[in-house]
């Protein structure tokens, strides 16, 4: 783990940095405020700070009160050197954003214990960050197929609609389902369903445009939203979309599997409601299964 070593005295920032890389850190050594500051504005910034109180150019508690300034999600835990003893400096470096504060002359032992305190003070706010992450993950995305979940992928469609009123513009939405998906299961097993889902999802992100979605309706069904699109058959993207659809080829078991997909499209320009638009692109999903499947009907 990296950390910043902010003192202007040479001899105390080398003997600083010795300890500390005897802990398993990787030291970053400035000798100023300025310099401290620039450290912590780097991409990936060091996720513990040591700073002196009095440095030039820049106070370590004004380096400290900028950082905390940011507001950043992940913040670094920031501790504060100085020969100051009073309860009142004490307390305006709290105030300042620092979450320790060590006195010189300082113990070894004690700079070891409190830098260790932030160390686990760091990996812990790691870890609830990437819970947090996985819940906001998880709370989007089908667990499955990786594509957006239903509730998601209509709360966009809403939104493309809502943008494509105010800037006249248009949306499509094309309705996908997986012809005869069910004897797939049934012959080869929900395994291989679950492989042939993985792989369709796959094939549509990998031809859809950068502001295109798309995510799972449910079952083998999954909705496509296509913002600056009318949703017209001189349009090629649905029609593109199928055909890559009917080259996917899953082997299970040593056995081949191919599949194509019905598809049912409706565009608005914003003027018609989520339910209107997925009900005309469910009508036109039905058709294209009663002309034979594995084609494109526009509603």
């Amino acid at each position: 783990m990296q950390i910043l070593i902010a003192e202007d005295d040479l001899t105390s920032r080398t003997i600083l940095a010795a300890i500390l890389q005897k802990l398993g850190f990787d030291p970053i050594e400035v000798g100023d405020g300025g310099a401290a500051w620039a450290a912590m504005q780097q991409p990936l910034p060091p996720g513990l700070a040591i700073l002196d109180w009095e440095m030039p150019g820049m106070s370590g508690i004004e380096v400290c009160r900028k950082i905390r300034e940011q507001n950043s999600a992940n913040p670094p835990y920031i501790i504060i050197l100085t020969a100051r003893q009073a309860k009142a400096d004490i307390v305006n470096g709290l105030e300042a954003g620092a979450n320790d504060y060590i006195t010189k002359p300082y113990d070894n032992d004690e700079l070891r214990a409190r830098v260790q305190v932030g160390r686990r003070m760091v990996d812990l706010q790691a870890e609830l960050i990437a819970a947090k992450d996985a819940l906001a993950h998880e709370a989007m995305y089908d667990s499955l197929t990786g594509a957006l979940n239903r509730r998601v992928i209509l709360e966009t469609l809403d939104k493309e609609l809502k943008r494509a009123k105010r800037g006249k513009t248009s949306v499509s939405i094309g309705l996908f389902d997986i012809d005869h998906f069910k004897k797939v299961n049934d012959v080869y097993g929900h395994q291989a369903g679950d492989e042939v889902l993985c792989k369709f999802v796959r094939t549509i992100q990998s031809n859809l445009r950068n502001y295109d979605y798309v995510g799972r309706y449910g079952g083998e069904e999954f909705l496509v939203v296509a913002p600056d699109s009318t949703g017209t058959p001189n349009e090629s993207l649905y029609e593109r979309l199928r055909i890559q659809i009917a080259r996917i080829s899953t082997v299970v078991r040593g056995v081949r599997i191919n599949i194509t997909a019905s598809v049912g499209v409706a565009g608005s320009n914003g003027s018609t409601t989520v339910e209107t638009l997925v009900a005309a692109a469910d009508a036109a999903l039905y058709r294209a299964k009663d002309e034979g499947r594995n084609r494109v009907v526009y509603k």
